[in-house]
């Protein structure tokens, strides 16, 4: 794979008119031009006309070939692949336990999910389906659920905030979460665009095929479930205390809690 910068288009240009450009700038024939894709996608306003400035990632025939003849204006594509932490030596007794639903926890569950660790997501507030009800009629009739509002329930404070795609992190792993939300339904633009944007509606679509691929992978959903004690013996987890009543036993637990849970970070402050 092949990574080619600096290519300038019109603001307006038919989408045909990419590939017209790459093979113009490396001076292929169609036939060599096995696949490509938009890796970044920015504007240049510095001149009264505006144009888009693309960097692609490209695939083609004789890639050393191609590479050599346009050592000024292709590089080498880096490897964009997710790579997952290393396992531990110690198989674990019980499922890890993730404490929240938002974007942390989605996240942090997908991933032991697909590292088929069969994570437990407990959630103080409903699905998003349920969530969406609540807030709707909370603004209709002001009725307010202390634990299913626009700050608790499945995909966190963020799924009505209408999916500003934000960071100031540069990291890789970024990456990973994009691919994702586009796996589950969002616009396939917000991997290359600058400060990406997906619609609260979209977004709650999104959360749904997120929990369903994390409940396909043998992950597991509790709503409704605040964790109300964490139980420590000897600096050591033993689990956590569901709703005042139920002990849920694990040796992990991941506080993914977000900002508006100040009464487990109470009760963690007491406890550590």
């Amino acid at each position: 794979m092949l990574r080619l910068s600096q290519i300038k288009l019109s603001i307006n240009h038919k989408e045909d008119e990419i590939k017209k450009a790459i093979l113009k700038t490396l001076n292929i024939d169609n036939k060599d031009l096995i696949s490509y894709k938009i890796y970044k996608q920015s504007i240049d306003a510095r001149r009264k006309k505006l144009y888009f400035v693309y960097t692609l990632d490209i695939e083609v025939k004789n890639e050393e070939k191609v590479l050599k003849k346009n050592n000024k204006k292709v590089t080498l594509a880096p490897d964009l692949k997710y790579k997952y932490v290393n396992t531990g030596e110690k198989k674990l007794k019980n499922p890890p336990i993730i404490v929240g639903s938002g974007p942390a926890g989605l996240f942090a569950g997908l991933i032991l999910a697909e590292m088929g660790y069969n994570p437990i997501i407990f959630e103080r507030g409903k699905n998003v389906e349920e969530r969406t009800k609540d807030v709707e009629r909370f603004w209709k009739e002001k009725k307010l659920l202390a634990n299913s509002n626009v700050q608790f329930g499945e995909g966190g404070a963020g799924t009505f905030s209408d999916g500003k795609l934000t960071t100031q992190i540069k990291n890789i792993r970024c990456r990973k979460v994009l691919e994702e939300f586009i796996e589950a339904g969002a616009p396939k633009e917000i991997i290359y665009k600058n400060k990406p944007h997906v619609g609260t509606d979209i977004l709650k679509k999104v959360v749904v095929n997120i929990r369903k691929k994390i409940i396909s992978l043998g992950g597991k959903f509790c709503f409704e479930s605040q964790v109300t004690d964490l139980i420590i013996e000897d600096n050591k987890v033993k689990g956590v205390i569901i709703n005042n009543t139920d002990f849920i036993e694990s040796e992990v637990v991941v506080l993914a809690l977000g900002h508006s849970a100040r009464d487990t970070f109470e009760m963690l402050y007491k406890k550590i």
